[in-house]
């Protein structure tokens, strides 16, 4: 079915084909005089060449200059490799190979016009209409049948051919061709070649880029199948395998304008950080780059890795040595043969007449002229006189794929031995059953040759017909300006072996340059990925709370921690509480010792002169009741400032409103009694009910209860604990954060703790405006008016004071102090105004204190 189709194509194209072959007669016709069209070697089986003889032509000619390395030597070590195969008796014996050789100018177009000849004997003429003009049919000599064709060299050459050789079941082999596009077994089902492909190429310069740490690269590819597929394969093997990522990818125009190379290189600074350049180019658009970088002042900052298009030659980078020191080749694994050197040297004038283009060489590589009839010799160039010697009187170097030249020749030739030995067992020369060759299987036969090449390399062919990757790694280095070189740094065979401690870069620098996008991120920071480039990210600060959770995110520490110095992990927040040594209880606890002095003073000396009018007149029980509150509540400031417990925080709540509780409970009743006795005295003079002192007990003690059972309730509700705030303390600043420990005691629970004092306090003050005009006789009711007023103007202050600080750093010491300083406050005005003159009379005015006469209660309250 396959082969019926492939002759139903070449029905089809027969039309095009002669058209075509018309215009190769002509174009041949046109430059036979300069440049020879093909070279044809006699033999039994013959195999087609195609080799780039020559350059691309300028506008209008299809061939240009000579290329003495790609084409001549190539070229020659085709006919060595011929000369070699038809002298070994035990390879095909009795068989020799002939060949047609072809010149492709370099132009994919112009090599299909070319290979027309290797199908000609496949299309059949009919030449029933053509007669001799005596009448005869005419005698057509019939052209060689090509079984095979070596080559060509450029891949976009190797393209064009196999589409016409397929359809004619013509087997190729390139020595040179490393396209990942003619891996296509189905596109391209009778091209083979020695040379690994591009994709393997490509897998090992990306291997390369990783193993020196490169992570943003740009590509640069000239126009034309190797560049482009060499590119492509690049940047699908990087996408896949991921970790790379191209900056940007750059094309080289087949024919590029004035200043395109400067404008290359000015896109390629666009992303400075890409340093890495991966460059499938030919020879002159790398010498251009490099010149262009070097007019851009940017030698040393571009870091070149280049393909096997550039590999180890010295052309690209002759006088740019200083822009190119550094740059990384590649170039498949190959050897120098001995025997071609030898081979190639010798060849001379006169025993190489059989290479139609060897006088054009000769007068290229030794620099003189050839006589010929009819032509004028230019007296600028000296005449060559044939005694020139290869190697003696020029410059010689073996061209880098002579070696898969003469393999791709031997692969062929070992195809054709095993089917000889099959299909003409015991017969000298070639039989009927290979007369002709049939091409599907030789191809077969290709594909399943193994054997060691003329370099001691395995040679064979996977199922795509690709030979196996096998690359030496180069690196162009200037360890001296006087011998800069090429030096051997590493091998790709399937995996890297990379001699990283050898290389050395710009100046001689030994270590690694960064080609990426994004430098790593901090300790403490996250990535942030630019949308649509992996490599590429902007680093956070995981700022306030946060801490690294991971590459990509930041996490809020728990709320009693925060994050360590780095911001990679999180550390428990110190725990604080009111220290003795601090000035915010430094002032309050001074305060309170000196009101403890002063009320221990006082209730002393009240004990001391028990029985004097002053105590008895004082209301000794109500007093010592009041003296005792008086005390709690400069009590209360130690317990505020020590550190809290269950034991303490259980004082807490029953202390900070009792003291205030029992004293103005105090207070409250004897404003109540003066209150009353005079109030009753305007009705009646009968004395009021409850101004006993022990009923005065009994109303103060009643009042001070409910104070008492209320802070049962709340123990009973809510037992007291400790609790640690982690949230009053937590600035924008992580480092000042704290945790204070602290009682269960919120800011309401203490004003709710203090509510019930705060009543007694004002109905005390409300009861002391109403006595304000008893006679002087009741000297108690003024000074406890006046006590009422100092003290509600303190409280009146203290409640800004205490809720202002809500959101300070220092909040809960700035309360406490607050807190703890009115309590004493309060404390130093009830005991000054109350009891202060009284201890002055006792002590320093003695004769003051003595009985006065009685006055009756009717008296009193008749005068009043």
């Amino acid at each position: 079915m396959k082969t019926h189709q492939s002759s139903l194509w070449a029905c089809l194209l027969l039309s095009v084909l002669l058209w075509m072959a018309g215009q190769v007669v002509q174009v041949g016709a046109s430059h036979q005089h300069f440049h020879p069209h093909s070279i044809k070697i006699p033999g039994d089986i013959t195999l087609g060449g195609l080799f780039p003889i020559h350059a691309r032509g300028p506008h209008g000619l299809p061939c240009g200059e000579l290329k003495k390395e790609k084409g001549i030597h190539r070229m020659e070590a085709m006919l060595y490799a011929l000369d070699q195969i038809n002298s070994d008796p035990e390879l095909l014996p009795n068989i020799t190979l002939g060949a047609r050789i072809l010149d492709t100018c370099s132009r994919d177009t112009y090599a299909l016009e070319q290979s027309l000849t290797f199908v000609q004997a496949l299309i059949q003429k009919d030449t029933s209409d053509i007669r001799c003009s005596n009448g005869e049919p005419p005698i057509i000599r019939k052209p060689e049948r090509v079984v095979g064709v070596i080559g060509a060299s450029a891949s976009s050459v190797s393209i064009m051919v196999a589409n016409i050789l397929r359809l004619f079941e013509i087997p190729q082999v390139s020595y040179a061709s490393t396209a990942p596009e003619l891996s296509d077994n189905n596109r391209y089902d009778f091209f083979s070649r020695v040379v690994p492909p591009d994709s393997y190429q490509a897998q090992a310069m990306l291997d390369i880029v990783k193993a020196l740490g490169w992570n943003y690269v740009s590509t640069l590819a000239s126009e034309g199948n190797y560049g482009e597929s060499g590119v492509d394969a690049f940047m699908q093997i990087s996408r896949e395998a991921g970790g790379v990522c191209i900056a940007q990818s750059v094309k080289i125009p087949r024919e590029p304008t004035a200043g395109e190379f400067d404008k290359i290189i000015k896109r390629l600074m666009e992303t400075s950080n890409a340093r890495g350049v991966i460059i499938f180019a030919n020879e002159d658009d790398i010498k251009r780059v490099l010149e262009a970088a070097e007019r851009a002042n940017l030698t040393g900052h571009f870091l070149f890795v280049g393909s096997d298009s550039w590999g180890a030659k010295s052309s690209p980078i002759a006088e740019l040595e200083d822009v190119a020191e550094g740059a990384v080749t590649i170039l498949p694994k190959r050897a120098s043969i001995d025997g071609f050197d030898q081979y190639f040297t010798s060849r001379s004038l006169e025993n190489n007449r059989r290479n139609i283009w060897f006088n054009e060489f000769w007068e290229d590589d030794f620099r003189c002229k050839l006589t010929r009839p009819g032509i004028k010799l230019d007296p600028d160039k000296k005449k060559c006189t044939g005694e020139e010697r290869i190697g003696r009187d020029s410059s010689y170097e073996q061209e880098g794929k002579v070696q898969f030249v003469i393999d791709a020749v031997y692969a062929v030739a070992y195809a054709l031995h095993s089917m000889h030995l099959d299909l003409c067992p015991g017969s000298f020369g070639v039989c009927s059953n290979m007369d002709p060759v049939e091409g599907r299987l030789l191809l077969d036969y290709i594909r399943a040759v193994n054997f060691n090449g003329s370099a001691g390399t395995t040679v064979l062919f996977n199922e795509n017909g690709d030979a196996p990757g096998r690359y030496d790694i180069f690196q162009f280095q200037m360890t001296n300006h006087s011998h800069p070189g090429y030096r051997v740094i590493g091998q790709w065979t399937n995996n890297l072996r990379l001699n990283v401690e050898e290389m050395q870069w710009s100046g001689g620098d030994k270590s690694l340059p960064d080609s990426i996008c994004s430098f790593p991120c901090k300790p403490g920071e996250r990535k942030k990925m630019v949308k649509g480039v992996p490599c590429c990210w902007h680093c956070e600060l995981c700022d306030g709370y946060q801490y690294q959770l991971d590459e990509f995110n930041c996490e809020t520490c728990p709320s009693d921690m925060r994050p360590a110095p780095n911001r990679t992990a999180c550390r428990p927040t110190p725990i604080i509480k009111l220290e003795w040594n601090s000035p915010w209880a430094l002032v309050p606890a001074s305060l309170a010792l000196l009101g403890i002095l002063a009320t221990s003073g006082v209730v002393i000396t009240f004990i001391r002169f028990n029985d004097t009018p002053i105590v008895r007149a004082s209301g000794r029980e109500l007093s010592y009741v009041l003296l005792t509150g008086i005390f709690l509540i400069y009590l209360i400031t130690f317990l505020m400032i020590a550190e809290p417990g269950v034991v303490a925080c259980a004082f807490r709540r029953l202390l900070l409103g009792l003291g205030m509780a029992i004293t103005y409970s105090a207070m409250l009743t004897k404003t109540n009694r003066i209150y009353r006795i005079f109030e009753q005295g305007k009705r009646s003079v009968t004395p009021p009910k409850f101004i006993s002192p022990t009923s005065q007990l009994i109303i103060t003690f009643v009042l001070i209860s409910v104070q008492v059972l209320g802070v049962f309730v709340w123990f009973a509700v809510v037992p007291p604990h400790t609790i640690i705030d982690y949230e009053e303390l937590r600035p924008p600043n992580p480092n000042l954060a704290r945790g204070i420990l602290k009682c269960d005691m919120s800011d309401l629970s203490i004003i709710c703790c203090l509510s019930y004092s705060i009543v007694l306090m004002i109905t005390c003050t409300v009861y002391a405006v109403k006595s304000r005009g008893v006679p002087e006789t009741f000297n108690e009711a003024k000074p406890i008016g006046f006590t009422m007023y100092t003290t509600c103007i303190i409280w009146l202050a203290f409640v800004p004071i205490f809720f202002g600080t809500a959101q300070s750093t220092e909040k809960m010491f700035i309360q406490t102090a607050t807190l703890t300083v009115s309590m004493s406050l309060s404390a130093f005005v009830s005991l000054g105004m109350l009891y202060m003159p009284k201890v002055y009379v006792i002590i320093f005015h003695p004769e003051r204190n003595v009985q006065k006469r009685k006055r009756s209660f009717k008296v009193s309250v008749c005068r009043f």
